[in-house]
């Protein structure tokens, strides 16, 4: 999983409140298992009309917004169905940070699995993000996970609460393999010990 330390990018607006993942990525897309290729589906309906065009008034369609790694978002991202496809739509599309009020409990714990950052900031921070994000390609927004401190292009800070094992995850790129991984010489050593103490302990396989 990829570190997140700090982010200086272009943020794209989403002006709308109880965003589902069903709209994040509808349910027709989530028959794979693997994490790449769902970010061309990502709010597939908002995206696209009954022919597959493009809608042009979303923002995710207009430029420069088609590069943005910072979504600003209203209140309830992320609720409904449990889906961990729409924080890997997300990531696959390139968003590395959703800002918004407040997320739906299973999203934003599935957010920290997969190496993206969700902030909570209070609604009047977020309208001050996305008046700024709306500047376009002339405002880039900084996500300063280490300082806990989102700032904007005009120089104004905002403070975020983290817990601080899922900041040190992000920091360290860490997701519940690598966390694991961490102590593969004493789960190596344990398997060791007891196949040498039980012989019918399965043996190591290439």
């Amino acid at each position: 999983m990829e570190k997140f330390t700090r982010l200086t990018a272009l943020a794209a607006p989403l002006d709308l409140a109880n965003v589902d993942t069903d709209k994040i990525i509808p349910a027709r897309f989530l028959k794979t298992i693997k994490r790449s290729g769902l970010g061309i589906h990502l709010f597939d309906t908002l995206r696209y009309n009954e022919n597959e065009q493009e809608r042009p008034e979303f923002v995710l369609n207009q430029e420069p917004f088609r590069g943005a790694q910072i979504l600003i978002a209203d209140e309830n991202f992320g609720c409904g169905s449990s889906r961990e496809h729409a924080v890997w739509a997300l990531v696959d599309f390139g968003i590395r940070c959703v800002i918004a009020p407040s997320f739906a409990d299973i999203f934003y714990n599935n957010s920290f699995k997969n190496g993206l950052l969700p902030v909570r900031l209070p609604r009047p921070q977020c309208e001050k993000l996305m008046q700024a994000a709306r500047m376009g390609a002339n405002a880039r927004i900084t996500v300063d996970l280490e300082r806990q401190i989102v700032s904007t292009p005009r120089g104004e800070e905002f403070s975020f609460d983290i817990d601080p094992f899922r900041r040190h995850l992000l920091l360290e790129g860490l997701d519940d393999i690598g966390q694991t991984l961490q102590h593969a010489s004493r789960i190596e050593s344990y398997e060791a010990a007891r196949r040498a103490r039980e012989r019918w302990y399965p043996p190591i396989t290439a």
